[in-house]
C-alpha cells in the first residue's frame, strides 16, 4: 500500500484566528499614517465577500488609500514578526495534533508565508515535530504545482487548504484528492472533501487515509459520507 501524502496549507488551515491579519492591518494603517476611514474600508472589504482571505481584504482596503505594493510588503513583514505572539495569536484546529501524530502518512506543510517565526508558530500550535517536510515562501499556486510534480502522478496524495486557487487547484489538475476548508468551492469544481473548518474535516481525512477505503470513489464530499 502506497503511503499517503498529506499537504497542508498554513494560514486559515492549521493556524486559526484573526490575530495575524489584525497585526497586518495595524501595520498597514501605521504605514499609511493612520488615515481616517481605514477601519471602515476594511470592514466593507471583508463584508462584500470579494476577498480571497483576510490578508486580501486588508490589501483591497489599503489600495483605496493609495497603498503601493512596497508599502504592503513592509506592513506584511512587520506583522509577520509578531506571528504567534500576544499581538498576533493563533490556535490549532481541535484534533489536528492527534491526527498528525497517529497517521502513517507523509505530512507536508506548504505555505506562501516566509519562514520567519514558523517554528515558533508550530510550537504555539502544539505541532512541533509533526510535519516531515516544511516548505515556506512556496509561491503557490505555481510553487505547489512544482512540489506535486516531485511526488509524481501516481502518488496517493491529498492537498488541504482554504483557498481553492492556491491550495487545491494544482492538485485537482493532476488528479489528486483535495480537501477544502470553509467557504464554497468555485463554480464548476468539486473538492474531494469539504468541511466548514479543519476540525470538522478531520473525520473525513481519517477515512480517506484509512487503507480499507483506498478503493472507494475518489470524490467523496463530507455530506455524502
Amino acid at each position: 500500500m502506497t503511503r499517503p501524502i498529506l499537504i497542508f496549507d498554513f494560514d486559515g488551515t492549521i493556524a486559526l484566528g484573526d490575530g495575524p491579519v489584525r497585526a497586518y492591518a495595524r501595520a498597514v494603517a501605521s504605514e499609511l499614517g493612520e488615515p481616517a476611514g481605514f477601519d471602515q474600508a476594511l470592514d466593507r472589504a471583508i463584508a462584500d465577500g470579494g476577498s480571497l482571505d483576510g490578508y486580501d481584504a486588508v490589501r483591497r482596503a489599503a489600495e483605496t488609500f493609495g497603498a503601493s505594493p512596497e508599502l504592503l510588503g513592509r506592513a506584511y513583514a512587520a506583522g509577520r514578526v509578531l506571528l504567534a505572539g500576544p499581538d498576533a495569536p493563533i490556535e490549532a484546529p481541535a484534533g489536528l495534533a492527534a491526527l498528525l501524530a497517529e497517521v502513517d502518512a507523509e505530512r507536508v506543510l506548504v505555505t506562501n508565508a516566509p519562514g520567519v517565526r514558523i517554528p515558533e508558530a508550530l510550537e504555539a500550535l502544539g505541532l512541533t515535530g509533526l510535519f516531515d517536510r516544511i516548505v515556506t515562501a512556496a509561491g503557490k499556486p505555481d510553487g505547489l504545482a512544482a512540489i506535486l510534480d516531485e511526488y509524481g502522478a501516481d502518488a496517493r496524495l491529498i492537498s488541504i487548504g482554504d483557498i481553492w486557487h492556491n491550495d487545491l487547484a494544482p492538485a485537482d489538475a493532476r488528479g489528486h484528492a483535495t480537501a477544502l476548508v470553509g467557504g464554497d468551492a468555485p463554480a464548476g469544481v468539486r473538492p474531494t472533501l469539504h468541511a466548514a473548518d479543519t476540525a470538522a474535516l478531520i473525520p473525513a481525512l481519517r477515512a480517506w487515509i484509512s487503507p480499507d477505503l483506498t478503493s472507494a470513489p475518489s470524490r467523496i464530499t463530507e455530506s455524502e459520507g
